[in-house]
């Protein structure tokens, strides 16, 4: 006959886990009102209120910029909360703004615009399983900390919605044929290997610029809503031109790291080499060489 379990030994005893701290519950939960608002967006974009559709993915643009801060901030980075992020960004700013476009005018072309969409949205996944596959590259120099491969998702989505702004400005609607080009050019700078700027200032704001700081943001914010499209517009734009810029920033800075070190006086061609010239000198440790993480 089977003897009753003995609830004193370690084994029998069921499986505790550690309470969470709500600081890392905090990121995670805007993470997921992101997602919440990308879910949204392609639902508005299915019953036609396209401003509305466009206005929640800034929104989740928003998010995402500030849950991974927000986790930094507080300490509440995870594994958890990583790949929770790498899911939303891939339905916000993959699906959804692909099936925005295509609710919006590549439908017009059938399977075509739906071949577009479905493009850009598989480009976006792409981006994301690269970046967070070689995000801990040992390999990378020091100023790849600086820049992105490729174009950000969260970039890319916003940009990728630049007809419909032209046309919530009463501009006309360019042909679907055109849209469905500039949805696969987008598309393809997310997946290529562009260096891009990442944006990402490191620096502290000395404490007689905190006050114009604010009233900066605060203008930012009331532009933005005031006049989102022509923001959005002039945003996209300006990116766009700023592709080439970053592309030969990163290339002045490979010259830079690949160019060998200025001879000096005392080894200069013609004159004979000090004793020491053949000592090498011993690495500095306290140089951190790894690259930086981008989050």
């Amino acid at each position: 006959m089977q003897m009753p379990a003995d609830p004193n030994y370690p084994e029998m005893r069921r499986r505790r886990f550690r309470p969470i701290p709500v600081r890392m519950l905090v990121p995670n939960v805007i993470t997921l009102l992101a997602i919440c608002a990308g879910l949204t967006a392609i639902r508005l974009s299915t019953e036609g209120r396209m401003e509305l559709a466009v206005a929640a993915i800034v929104f989740a643009a928003m998010l995402d910029g500030i849950d991974g801060r927000v986790a930094r901030m507080i300490k509440g980075q995870s594994k958890f909360g990583a790949e929770l992020d790498s899911l939303a960004d891939f339905v916000n700013f993959g699906v959804a703004p692909g099936l925005i476009l295509y609710f919006w005018q590549l439908n017009e072309l059938h399977n075509v615009g739906w071949i577009a969409a479905m493009v850009f949205a598989i480009s976006g996944g792409l981006r994301l399983a690269r970046f967070n596959a070689t995000m801990d590259d040992p390999n990378k120099p020091v100023f790849a900390g600086s820049f992105f491969t490729g174009v950000p998702a969260p970039a890319g989505a916003i940009t990728v919605l630049l007809p419909i702004y032209l046309a919530f400005l009463g501009l006309p609607r360019p042909p679907a044929v055109l849209t469905a080009l500039y949805t696969l050019l987008i598309a393809f700078l997310m997946v290529s290997r562009l260096p891009v700027f990442s944006g990402k200032i490191r620096m502290r704001v000395p404490p007689e610029m905190v006050l114009p700081v604010f009233v900066a943001v605060v203008f930012f914010i009331a532009l933005l809503i005031s006049y989102p499209w022509h923001i959005l517009s002039a945003g996209s734009v300006l990116f766009l031109l700023s592709l080439p810029i970053g592309w030969k920033s990163y290339r002045d800075h490979q010259r830079k790291a690949a160019a060998p070190e200025a001879t000096s006086p005392e080894v200069a061609p013609g004159n004979p080499a000090p004793p020491f010239a053949s000592v090498p000198l011993e690495p500095d440790h306290d140089d951190d060489d790894r690259p930086a993480r981008l989050n």
